[in-house]
């Protein structure tokens, strides 16, 4: 399972749809933890958590401009899951493919 240097597994990051929709909203800019929080009925603590778990699976970084704190998406340990969902892709590919040819066989010794 891709696990990010600093030990926090990426699945488990993306696993809260929570944190999936923070990921979408940070693909278009960079946000302040204010501008999130607006944009979720929860809580700014509750946000303040899942950003700190996509941060500690390297999903996202922060940086301090001014009195804020600013987060922006890194996409880099996106790469391991397409990799991961590659394998299992053509994984079942192949035995579409056998199922096909299996189905599409002349049987004769029916």
């Amino acid at each position: 399972m891709p696990v990010a240097e600093s030990g926090h597994d990426v699945f488990q990051a993306i696993a809260d749809p929570t944190r999936r929709s923070l990921l979408k909203l940070l693909a278009n800019k960079e946000m302040s933890i204010a501008s999130i929080s607006d944009c979720y009925p929860i809580s700014r603590t509750a946000v303040n958590k899942h950003l700190q778990v996509l941060s500690d699976a390297q999903l996202v970084s922060s940086q301090k401009v001014g009195r804020e704190t600013r987060y922006k998406l890194q996409p880099e340990p996106l790469l391991e899951l397409q990799d991961w969902l590659t394998f299992f892709e053509q994984y079942w590919a192949n035995k579409l493919s056998a199922l096909k040819e299996y189905v599409e066989a002349d049987h004769n010794d029916e």
